[in-house]
């Protein structure tokens, strides 16, 4: 499994330079469907890799989510962990894909499950999206994008707010709680009070 992930690392370090500048996709309305014709605005910086259903919900149990809560799922793919979030614990969830073709999937897969009223997707540039909102974020990327995505986890999120990985830590930023689950590793953070 770790050959796997480093396989995927390396690939996304030859292939995409994390970072490149690009122009924000405009992102759809809440709930619409992403246009097929739609091109993401730069190439994805992660390979598109399923998180499994047992470790989607592992992650937003560690996490604590409940009732009020406002999920963000970058690299939402699929939309698999804000559906089940709304599903399960009833709560507002977003899924942020720069992909478009992901976006319309996750929208098909919310109107299948009967949740649009409490779940949308948008064709974004996670590194350009406003995460304020969010007082859980769910990421399944790579460790150099985790290293990036740090600072603006930790200036943009509230104090308290909870950031859960799958797979993958935040370098020097020793997690919380760090669990395993059939065999993938999952880890939790919670965002300090600002100095």
């Amino acid at each position: 499994m770790k050959a796997i992930y480093a396989l995927a690392a390396a690939m996304t370090i030859l292939t995409v330079p994390v970072g490149a500048a690009s122009a924000q996709q405009p992102a759809p309305a809440a709930g619409a469907p992403a246009s097929a014709s739609e091109q993401p605005s730069r190439q994805p910086d992660v390979p598109y890799v399923p998180t499994p259903q047992e470790v989607v919900d592992a992650m937003l149990e560690l996490a604590a989510v409940k009732k009020g809560d406002v999920v963000y799922d970058l690299g939402s793919g699929d939309g698999r962990i804000p559906i089940t979030a709304a599903k399960r614990y009833g709560v507002t969830a977003m899924g942020i894909d720069i992909n478009p073709q992901r976006v319309k999937e996750a929208n098909e897969n919310a109107q299948k499950e009967g949740v649009t009223d409490r779940v949308s997707f948008r064709t974004a540039d996670l590194f350009t999206t406003d995460l304020s909102k969010a007082n859980v974020v769910t990421l399944y990327l790579l460790p150099d994008v985790n290293l990036k995505l740090r600072p603006k986890l930790l200036k943009e999120l509230k104090p308290g707010s909870r950031i859960v990985s799958h797979a993958f830590n935040m370098g020097d930023w020793e997690p919380e709680v760090t669990k395993n689950i059939d065999g993938r590793t999952i880890y939790l953070w919670t965002v300090p009070q600002r100095k």
